[in-house]
């Protein structure tokens, strides 16, 4: 995130050299994801909204989209903490997760207190309408994640491409798309235009299809996460469900065998043949070019929903900046 985001991050957490050992402690494990860096994807789209709606950089309005801005990192940040948890990851933002280095409890904590302080940048920003959409952006986050981990944990497959695009829309769309470009609006005193929902649900979608791909075929220096990761997650991905669709009947035995394992069970010979048979196949090209369409049409919803914006060469820049996010390499 910029730089002037996470000094009003940090400054909301307490400080590192404040009272005993361990709570000096906790104060760096606060600040441990928000300063390992990321792309700060969320934020930025908030902020481009605000200035697609005509707030001036340095204003009193573009303060308030600050302050949104880092309460939408807080966000991340928290929520990261607990999915790290919930899939049993390895790393995040290439380092180990959180709950690998200090214990599954102690990290739960922490995320906790995350969530906390996310609340306490809204307050500061103090704009009308913020609230409901935070609450809105977690009931559809949690929503989605509950669909990912039920098929996990029940370990199941028989699944549509319409189940995953539900479950990613809820998942990752909201957070990552829909509520920041509402954010940028209400940041700016303007209603939020009905059409950032269509807009943001397919721009959403053609993300986390690439973050798919990508999990499979990324440079792992840039990418920030292990890459093969969802597949030992057993991660429902739009190529998985594909390839399931086509596959030789002694590959998808193999792949629903190990699938059946928890992480730790696999095995890391077979896993990586896995990985090998996804990536020879067509469901990486198919899963692509189904993120192109996604693109293509949230864009489409997203130039139409910002036709009156009052700035348009902010507009412009958005819709940039929309594209390069849905068609994104690392």
């Amino acid at each position: 995130m910029r730089p002037d985001l996470l000094r009003r991050v940090l400054s909301l957490l307490p400080g590192e050299g404040e009272g005993r050992p361990e709570l000096r402690a906790y104060a760096a494990m606060l600040r441990d994801y928000p300063q390992r860096g990321g792309k700060g994807i969320r934020s930025e789209l908030l902020l481009a909204s605000a200035g697609a709606h005509g707030v001036a950089p340095e204003s009193p309005r573009w303060e308030r989209a600050l302050w949104l801005a880092a309460a939408l990192e807080l966000f991340q940040n928290w929520v990261l903490i607990h999915d790290d948890i919930e899939d049993d990851s390895e790393e995040r933002r290439g380092r180990p997760a959180l709950h690998r280095l200090h214990g599954v409890p102690v990290a739960i904590n922490v995320g906790d207190a995350l969530h906390a302080y996310m609340w306490a940048a809204v307050h500061r920003a103090a704009v009308p309408g913020a609230m409901d959409e935070f609450l809105k952006m977690i009931h559809r986050t949690a929503e989605g994640q509950h669909l990912d981990l039920s098929w996990v944990e029940r370990r199941e497959w028989n699944l549509r491409e319409a189940d995953y695009l539900e479950m990613v829309q809820l998942k990752t769309a909201y957070y990552t798309v829909v509520v920041p470009l509402r954010l940028g609006a209400l940041a700016a005193g303007c209603p939020p235009h009905d059409g950032f929902t269509a807009a943001g649900l397919a721009l959403g979608a053609a993300f986390q299809i690439r973050d798919d791909v990508l999990n499979l075929t990324g440079d792992a220096s840039r990418y920030g996460k292990e890459i093969g990761g969802d597949l030992l997650e057993g991660k429902r991905t739009l190529i998985t469900l594909h390839w399931l669709g086509g596959a030789p009947e002694d590959q998808r035995e193999a792949f629903l065998e190990q699938m059946r394992r928890e992480r730790v069970n696999k095995d890391p010979q077979v896993v990586d043949q896995i990985h090998r048979w996804l990536l020879e196949g067509g469901s990486v090209a198919y899963a692509q070019e189904y993120a192109a369409g996604q693109a293509r049409e949230g864009l489409t919803h997203l130039e139409d929903a910002l036709r009156d914006a009052a700035d348009r060469e902010a507009v412009a820049e958005l819709l940039t900046q929309m594209h390069t996010l849905a068609t994104r390499e690392a």
